[in-house]
């Protein structure tokens, strides 16, 4: 249940302190930004409610203690699958990476170069689910260190443990960035952190693997099949986008219907649009298909909003 990852050299002791250094910083600058979030929120509201608001199901990786879990551990038989559902209730939990295809099918969009996965249980195209930031909170017992879990604590008193809407996204990340930093500073204090035995050599121990691991915006599953010498011989994966494609979709409808007046379409009204996809990815410049797009004339929301697709229109 590992995801393949590597660094180019040992973590030096000089290097540890460096980074050691820092994190007060680094941690005053998050709790300060989320204090900010957080009195913008009352001035959201109308984003809250339309910005990819309504009953799905959610996606995200699970750990032995029900907190928030962002990568697997083979030794600690912890990284695996769950699903929950908009009412807090765990449908499926401890699915093995490699059956992930018994719980996710991938539909097809006649309008779109983009696979539609699904939950299975439920069918296509009605089996929404999501991930990323507020996907991951949505199904964790708690973060797991002080700070993340008392922001978490406060923003669940404020808009309940499961939240619907998918503005709240940009909210979860600012507790995820907290507690990525107090992860950072338990780490680094660990003696093992600075093991000079980091390399492992690559080889074909396996004909078959499935990792998952989770990114800044959500579940990445990369499944992949080698030959006895290591050559490729299959490949699928499905990234944070894929997953998020259906209920990407289903808010597009809702902004515009909110916002789009059916006469004139405003630069205004299309930045509403792309408000919507940036709820689920913040980096345009790491959206391939947004720099196609835009190099063919036109953003990512208004091609998505112009594509007839048949997914959308089930809304």
């Amino acid at each position: 249940m590992d995801c393949a990852s590597g660094v180019a050299e040992p973590l030096t002791e000089v290097r540890r302190d460096e980074i050691l250094k820092g994190l007060p910083g680094a941690l005053s600058i998050a709790t300060r930004t989320l204090e900010f979030f957080r009195h913008m929120m009352e001035k959201l509201s109308d984003e809250v409610l339309v910005f990819g608001n309504f009953p799905t199901l959610f996606m995200a990786m699970g750990r032995k203690d029900g907190n928030l879990c962002l990568y697997g551990s083979r030794r600690k038989h912890e990284g695996w699958l769950r699903f929950g559902d908009a009412d807090g209730n765990i449908l499926a939990d401890h699915i093995h990476p490699r059956d992930y295809h018994e719980y996710i099918g991938e539909g097809v969009d006649e309008a779109s170069y983009m696979k539609a996965p699904y939950y299975k249980p439920t069918g296509f195209p009605l089996g929404v689910y999501r991930v990323g930031p507020a996907a991951r909170l949505n199904l964790a017992r708690q973060c797991g260190t002080p700070l993340a879990d008392e922001a978490l604590n406060e923003f669940r008193r404020n808009y309940g443990n499961v939240t619907l809407s998918s503005f709240h996204n940009h909210y979860a990340r600012l507790i995820e960035t907290i507690f990525a930093i107090e992860r950072i500073q338990t780490i680094l204090e660990q003696p093992l952190v600075l093991d000079p035995d980091v390399r492992a050599e690559a080889k074909a121990n396996e004909a078959e693997g499935v990792g998952i691991i989770e990114a800044p915006r959500g579940t990445l599953l990369h499944h992949y099949k080698v030959d006895k010498n290591g050559m490729m011989t299959g490949a699928n994966l499905i990234v944070a986008t894929a997953h998020n494609t259906l209920a990407m979709n289903r808010g597009l409808v809702q902004v515009a219907r909110k916002y789009l007046s059916g006469h004139e379409v405003t630069e205004g009204m299309l930045n509403r649009m792309e408000g919507l996809i940036r709820c689920f990815r913040p980096l345009p410049q790491l959206c391939y298909p947004c720099r196609r797009q835009d190099a063919a004339g036109g953003g990512c929301a208004e091609r998505r909003l112009q594509s007839r697709s048949r997914i959308a229109r089930a809304y």
